[in-house]
């Protein structure tokens, strides 16, 4: 069973965070999807403005040129003008027919541009479209360029030049190296051949990747998409999406690797993995504590079997009592058992009331338990005491229950099983009685009777939190070492006991405590009483001391006598220690002061002799003791 617990907890714990994963997982690579497919489109957007601003400049350029011939240089300051309101230019001029600068910005090139495939292209082909290639290392800058080119057609229809304008590759780098796409995501720009023209990594310009996928299929089932792929740039699998952008049939793309993508999930799986960890050392602590309840349920069962066998040896002996009984309690039916058990013979029972064998404390209890029974599946248990025919009584305990339904008590019949309980009763109150000395002894000095160290400290912590005013007395029995050493360690017990019972008839109300302290000291726990009171019972109990005249021969006075330390709780204690240290203060000064004697701690400080302080301690107040 533990095994099979163990197994299935596991297995519920696994498959929970196997679903758990792999839902979140799932979820992450679909909220990935959905961000690469709009940063695909956001870059397509950006990449068609960009390209349709040029496309329009340059439209307003071939339509000035079909009909005016400007001065070269108001038409380059015009082209600078226009380089600097687009940005993403880095420089505009125009070929005429043969190929020759006849306008530029920022500065007119001395070459003949006539051989280059854009300038042919036009020449050739009376197409009025924007026309992208690239990309080129620029003649002028050095670096590599997109090449945007326009045919100039003149009024009769004729080829009139090439309007070319370029932008840096660094202009869509520098603008795709702005999003976070991790060390190992790239954004690209790819021309309609497959030409990288823009890449996040400027080394990758110019790569042809029109024997790719994407160019082979997936651009010609859909102007957009999203698939995974293995990177021609590093190799890395990817996750990748592409935008065909209209008009131009440029195409944005955004790659980025799994392993990035699911970096905040592994995170959480790290969580998920250390409390699934927890939950299965929980099951593992669970499962422990159900082998070790197994065991000791095994173990008890075994046991039980054992007294069992002992009982049922009992049992084929002395046979249980069975009664029959009306709804009103009368009996109808009496075993031969009852002759054994109570003496009682079957016959001298049948018809009388069951209530008149009931004793006359238990026979409400025994009413209220049959008004109970209203279902013949309800059966009561009850114990009472019964008469046997000697007219001693005993405990029995009865089963009872109704032979059928109450709704027709003509029929109601009550059955009962009762056996003699007596035994076992007395061994219950028997243990009652013992358990109830066990918390006595649990609470008390086994020598004098008083209360041990231990509920003393107990109760004057609970006294000294509750009460306002609290006094406690200190007693020490004055060389009582020396007593012990003249008359032996059994003079000593009787001299404790005596002064014992002396210090525990101080205490006459429910509210004060005495208890031994430890060795020969005893303390006495006042609430409610004030200071000068407290004196009082300490000078008392002092005299009841001497008045016992036990002899002592180590005392100088030759009796036993005690000294005694009062203090009372004052708004500077903190707690009770600090009363329980004032009166062993006060106590430590009377036997400095000779001993037999009792003083108050809130008088030691007080600026007077010691000379002075004792006689007012043993003269005014013992006579108002006395």
């Amino acid at each position: 069973m533990i095994g099979l617990f163990l197994l299935v907890m596991s297995a519920c714990i696994l498959g929970l965070i196997f679903w758990k994963t792999s839902e979140a997982r799932r979820i992450t690579l679909q909220r990935a999807e959905v961000d690469i497919r709009n940063l695909t489109h956001s870059l397509g957007q950006h990449t068609l403005n960009t390209f349709r601003a040029v496309d329009v400049a340059t439209t307003g350029m071939a339509d000035l040129l079909r009909y005016q011939k400007p001065l070269v240089d108001r038409f380059n300051t015009y082209l600078t003008s226009t380089v600097r309101d687009l940005p993403q230019l880095s420089e505009i001029g125009v070929l005429g027919p043969e190929g020759n600068w006849i306008y530029a910005s920022p500065q007119m090139p001395a070459d003949t541009n006539a051989d280059r495939p854009y300038f042919t292209a036009h020449r050739d082909n009376p197409d009025l479209a924007l026309r992208i290639s690239g990309p080129f290392v620029s003649q002028l800058s050095k670096k590599p360029v997109i090449i945007l080119t326009k045919r100039i057609t003149t009024q009769d229809g004729n080829f009139g030049g090439v309007i070319v304008a370029s932008i840096d590759c660094d202009f869509f780098a520098s603008f795709y190296k702005s999003f976070n796409l991790g060390t190992q995501g790239s954004v690209s720009l790819l021309s309609p051949d497959g030409i990288v023209l823009g890449h996040s990594q400027s080394r990758d310009l110019g790569r042809d990747l029109s024997r790719t996928d994407l160019f082979r299929t997936r651009l010609k089932e859909s102007p957009t998409g999203y698939y995974k792929i293995v990177s021609p740039f590093d190799g890395i699998t990817k996750y990748f999406g592409y935008e065909q952008i209209p008009g131009y049939r440029l195409t944005s793309t955004v790659a980025q690797p799994e392993g990035e993508l699911l970096t905040s999930w592994r995170g959480d799986l790290h969580s998920d993995l250390i409390i699934a960890a927890a939950l299965f050392c929980l099951v593992c602590f669970m499962a422990t504590l159900l082998s070790i309840q197994f065991e000791h349920r095994h173990k008890i069962e075994t046991s039980l079997r054992d007294r069992e066998q002992r009982y049922r040896l009992l049992a084929d002996n002395i046979a249980d009592i069975v009664i029959r009984l009306d709804r009103y309690g009368n009996m109808l039916f009496v075993s031969q058992s009852v002759e054994t058990v109570l003496g009682w013979s079957p016959e001298a029972l049948i018809g009388k009331s069951c209530f008149e064998m009931v004793e006359p404390g238990d026979v409400e209890s025994v009413r209220l338990a049959t008004a109970k029974l209203v279902e013949t599946n309800q059966t009561q248990t009850l114990h009472f005491r019964t008469y046997r025919s000697d007219r001693s009584t005993c405990w029995v305990e009865i089963v009872f229950k109704l032979t059928q339904a109450a709704d027709n008590p003509k029929h109601v019949e009550i059955v009962g099983v009762l056996r003699d309980i007596t035994e076992r009763k007395a061994m219950e109150d028997e243990l009652t009685a013992v358990n109830a000395r066990l918390a006595e002894l649990a609470t008390t000095d086994g020598l004098t009777g008083l209360a041990n160290r231990r509920y003393l400290d107990g109760f004057l912590r609970r006294e000294f939190a509750g009460s306002e005013h609290i006094s406690v007395l200190l007693f020490d029995i004055d060389h009582f070492k020396g007593f012990n050493d003249r008359l032996g360690h059994q003079a000593g017990d009787e001299c404790l006991k005596a002064v014992a019972q002396v210090i525990a008839g101080a205490t006459h109300t429910a509210t004060f405590l005495s208890a031994r302290y430890g060795g020969e000291e005893f303390a006495i726990v006042l609430p409610g009483i004030a200071e000068q009171h407290a004196f009082i019972i300490a000078e008392s109990v002092r005299m009841k001391v001497r008045a016992l005249n036990i002899t002592n021969p180590a005392a100088s006075r030759g009796i036993v006598s005690v000294s005694a330390g009062v203090a009372s709780k004052t708004a500077q204690m903190q707690g009770e220690a600090d009363l329980v240290a004032e009166a062993d203060r006060a106590l430590y000064r009377a036997k400095r002061l000779g001993r037999d004697r009792s003083i108050v701690a809130s008088m030691i400080d007080v600026h007077f002799t010691e000379a002075s302080l004792v006689p007012s301690l043993h003269s005014d107040k013992i006579k108002t003791a006395g």
